[in-house]
Parts: C-alpha cells; structure tokens; sequence
C-alpha cells in the first residue's frame, strides 16, 4: 500500500493540493511533471520574497511643505473649524427652538455709550466759540471802501456826460415813452370806431327784422277777412 502525500509540516496533503502538477503545463518539455511543477513554485516563491523585500532605487521622499501652503492649510483649517462651531451654534439654536414655544433673543437692555464723548463735546464748545468770536468780529467790522466818494464820483461823471452829450440824458427813453403813448391812443381809437361800427350794423339788421315781423302781421289779418 503506498502512504498517503505529505506536506512541509508533516500532515497529509488533500487530493486536490497532491494532483496539482497533473494541471500543470511546463514552459519546456520535461520528463516528470511534478518534479518540474516543484521546482518551478519553489523558483516562483522565491522570485516573490525577492519582490517583497526589495527596496526602490530611486528615492521618492514626500512633497516638502512650504511655508506659505502650510500658512494656507492652516487658515483653511480655522476657516472649517469657524463653520462647523457656527453650524453647531445654530442647530443647538434651532433644536431649543423646535423643543421650545421660542422667542426673540435680540433685545438690548443697554444704553449706548460713545469712549469720546467727552472730546467730541469739548471740541464743539471750541468750535461754536470760535465762531462766535468770528461772528462778532464780522459785525464789528468797518468797511474800508469809501461808499460815499463813490456815489459823489458818479453824481459828478453824469453832470459831465450831461455837458459833453448832444442831446440831453433820457431824451431816447422819453421819445419811446411817446411812440408808445401814441401806439396806444391810436391802438384805442381804432377799438372804438370799431365797437360804433358793429353797433350801427347791428341796429340795421333789427329794424329790418321788426319792419318784417309787422309785414307779416297784416298779411294775415287780411287773409283772414277774405272769406267773410
């Protein structure tokens, strides 16, 4: 009777695992299949320890972080840490408000108190002093042209214009004054001789009209006597 396969460790092999080289296909012909099959696992094996073992020739070190990417990453982490305590905030918020009847929270029981409101106040009674000095100076003043000297000066250019001119000053201003008196008086005239005008037309056509209203009349009371 022939003994049962065993493995490495001393216990018996399967079926499956001691027919495996029945399966096999060598690369090169060779005279006993599972001689080559052993070898060449044994081969195999080996190749993949030498795989896991070996180390890379070519060094590949991580990505050096810089200075500024570093300062980045970290604004960018406060940025997310920032929005997830705002987001926690607001959904201890609303599930107060979703346990609650809820209510306003915004009242500020405070009155507002500006840290220079003692300056600002100094510095208006300054200016409002200022102004008030400004103010009284200015109605105090004296002007220093002499109003007088001018008015004596231009009574004197006109006395002079007046003997110079040919004609005496106004004399356009009175011949217009004139021209329009006489516009205006004929302008009237015309007016009435038209209203006299449109009366005696008038009156004409009402006598005319009464001589006709009498014609009228007789007329008919001769005709109405005819048949008597």
């Amino acid at each position: 009777m022939t003994s049962p396969a065993r493995n490495k460790t001393g216990g018996p092999q399967s079926a499956r695992t001691s027919r495996t080289h029945l399966a096999y296909q060598p690369v090169l012909p060779c005279a006993n299949k599972y001689l080559q099959y052993r070898w060449d696992k044994a081969s195999y094996d080996l190749h993949r320890e030498k795989v896991k073992s070996i180390k890379s020739v070519i060094k590949i070190p991580p990505l050096k972080t810089y200075v500024h990417e570093a300062h980045g990453l970290m604004k960018q982490r406060e940025r997310i840490s920032k929005i997830e305590r705002e987001n926690s905030i607001i959904s201890d918020k609303i599930s107060h408000i979703k346990k609650t009847t809820g209510g306003v929270d915004n009242w500020n029981y405070y009155t507002k108190i500006s840290p220079n409101k003692e300056k600002k106040q100094q510095e208006q009674l300054c200016i409002n002093k200022e102004n008030q000095k400004m103010l009284s100076r200015l109605n105090h003043c004296r002007p220093t042209y002499d109003v007088g000297s001018w008015l004596k000066d231009w009574h004197k250019h006109l006395k002079l214009i007046d003997s110079i001119s040919r004609y005496p000053r106004g004399s356009a201003n009175q011949l217009k004054k004139g021209q329009e008196k006489s516009t205006k008086e004929s302008s009237v005239c015309h007016n009435a001789q038209k209203i006299c005008q449109d009366a005696a037309a008038h009156s004409t056509t009402s006598m005319s009209e009464k001589k006709e209203e009498r014609g009228g009349g007789d007329g008919g009371v001769s005709k109405a006597e005819i048949p008597e």
